[in-house]
């Protein structure tokens, strides 16, 4: 059986996760399109998806790593399986009960069944033969109650894969099949002794030996007085006779090895199944969990439309950082921005002005789309990358083994490494650890170069030869931002579209931080405003 609650044709594999909680391990081959991108460190302490995570997961590790996991391999998916995944998730939002009973019935069957494994991994072929039965009871109690489930809610959901998770309860799961299992159960216990065969073979040692099923019931008691005697000779072993009961202990041993192996494995394979149930629902949980910070937040989310790579779409309406909000008390200020056909985007202008967090916001709102999830916005379209990348400025080395700017040129070096066409790239005042127009130069090649290889970008900076170059060459394919700032110094948090300007009101906080007037404030320069900037 296969719960299919990721991906339309295959299971989701966190891989390493899984192997170090299943025991023994299960070895898996790992799916390209699972694996984890290179840059994950980076992406998660630029984007902060720790408090993604921690809202989705809170202290339940399990939960975390199914998140992490689903979050950056989702990067690989493609259009179908985003929807897919999005039909699942709107089923588990109008049914959030059920989908948490569902889970809480996979965590508690694995906990209990974590108790047989001792005697499944035993070299005894008794002990492995009893530990898989008992293990095989508990779980048909536990299918039992996933047949009932299904057959109680299957008509409130409504995506493809639950009808079909639901519909296969139904029909694998019936009363006769799980009646039948449970009585080759009952009869591998086997408490009416073993019956076996054997033959001689050279030495007149015993062979070939072959488990034999038992009478299917007993002989009346007229049967066994009128009835001819076993074919068969009996002995018996003296009770001091340890040697001659190793050896019946032995005979025993391997004629139901056969049988205690292959019931190990089928007990393997329910709690595979199992396991496997758990991580994909875990993935659904961690999203109620957002879903439920949010609201009650009342801050809004929706269903994004992917497009496929290349087709250059991105425009959406009420975005907001999402984590940002999950560290506030209060709501956060959203977006509301049309680059359909843009491949630059350049952000400037005040600083504290939100540049930061918007630019955020696009990263986040990108991961959340491509694994399946809702976003932070109140209408939200965007094509697919197949890889995301972010360059933030860094603190100074703390080894002193480079500089700021040595260290963003060796960062810049691993992104070209790995990009590919129609990949994402967030920058965040990158190279300005130089001056004006080193910085401007360097900034502007590395664009033109990543433009010419269909990378699509955005650009926070405070450079401002850079930036206004590209507004004065008038790119088609190219969108400039600018956070709004009221004429007294406040800002709304806002990005509008508009050119590039020559300060960044950095003497706006000079004067915040210093308890200074308006009327100083109003009298300072440009320049003097920029000095402060840097």
């Amino acid at each position: 059986m296969r719960a299919l609650l990721m991906y339309p044709d295959r299971d989701f594999d966190p891989h390493q996760l899984l192997r170090d909680m299943m025991s023994p391990p299960y070895r898996r081959d790992v799916d390209r399109q699972q694996q984890l991108p290179p840059h994950e460190r980076a992406l998660i302490q630029d984007l902060e998806l720790d408090t993604l995570l921690h809202a989705m997961g809170g202290d339940d590790e399990f939960l975390l790593e199914v998140a992490r996991k689903a979050l950056l391999s989702g990067l690989r998916n493609d259009v179908d399986t985003i929807l897919y995944r999005q039909e699942i998730l709107k089923d588990c939002l109008k049914n959030p009960a059920v989908v948490r009973q569902l889970y809480d019935l996979m965590v508690e069957a694995i906990k209990t069944t974590e108790k047989h494994w001792w005697g499944m991994s035993s070299h005894y072929a008794s002990s492995m033969l009893y530990s898989s039965i008992d293990l095989l009871e508990f779980s048909l109690g536990v299918l039992r109650k996933l047949r009932g489930i299904a057959e109680e809610q299957a008509g409130r959901f409504e995506s493809e894969a639950f009808t079909a998770l639901f519909a296969m309860f139904g029909k694998e799961l019936s009363n006769e099949y799980l009646a039948s299992i449970q009585n080759h159960l009952t009869e591998s216990k086997f408490r009416k002794g073993v019956l076996l065969s054997a033959e001689l073979g050279e030495w007149n040692e015993s062979t070939n030996y072959v488990l034999r099923q038992a009478c299917a019931k007993d002989p009346n008691w007229l049967d066994r007085i009128l009835g001819k005697g076993p074919p068969a000779y009996t002995f018996y072993i003296a009770d001091r006779d340890t040697a001659g009961a190793q050896i019946l202990s032995d005979m025993r041993h391997r004629g139901i090895s056969r049988v205690a192996i292959a019931l190990a494995r089928s007990s393997d394979h329910v709690l595979s199944f199992f396991k496997m149930l758990q991580a994909e629902l875990a993935f659904y949980i961690g999203c109620l969990n957002l879903h439920g910070r949010l609201a009650a937040k009342e801050e809004p989310v929706c269903f994004p439309t992917p497009a496929p790579a290349g087709e250059r779409k991105h425009r959406f309406n009420g975005l907001y950082d999402v984590c940002l909000s999950l560290q506030m008390e209060r709501r956060v200020v959203g977006n509301a921005v049309d680059g359909d056909g843009k491949s630059l985007t350049i952000i400037t202008g005040a600083n504290q002005g939100g540049k930061s967090s918007f630019l955020r916001s696009i990263g986040l709102a990108q991961v959340m789309m491509q694994c399946g999830m809702f976003v932070g916005a109140e209408a939200f379209e965007a094509e697919l990358c197949p890889a995301l990348f972010t360059h933030y400025k860094r603190e100074e080395d703390a080894t002193m083994k480079s500089g700021k700017f040595e260290e963003e040129i060796a960062r810049m070096s691993e992104v070209v490494d790995h990009i590919a066409p129609n990949s994402m790239l967030l920058f965040n005042e990158s190279f300005a650890a130089t001056n004006e127009r080193e910085g401007s130069e360097i900034a502007k090649q590395i664009v033109c170069a990543l433009l010419e290889k269909r990378t699509k970008i955005f650009y926070v900076t405070h450079l401002y030869e850079f930036a206004r170059g590209f507004f004065n060459r008038k790119i088609e394919d190219a969108l400039f931002l600018r956070a709004e700032r009221k004429a007294d110094g406040t800002r709304t948090f806002r990005l509008l579209e508009g050119e590039p300007l020559e300060t960044s009101h950095g003497g706006d906080l000079y004067c915040q931080i210093f308890g200074l007037n308006q009327q100083f404030q109003n009298r300072q320069s440009s320049d003097v405003s920029s000095t402060i900037a840097g």
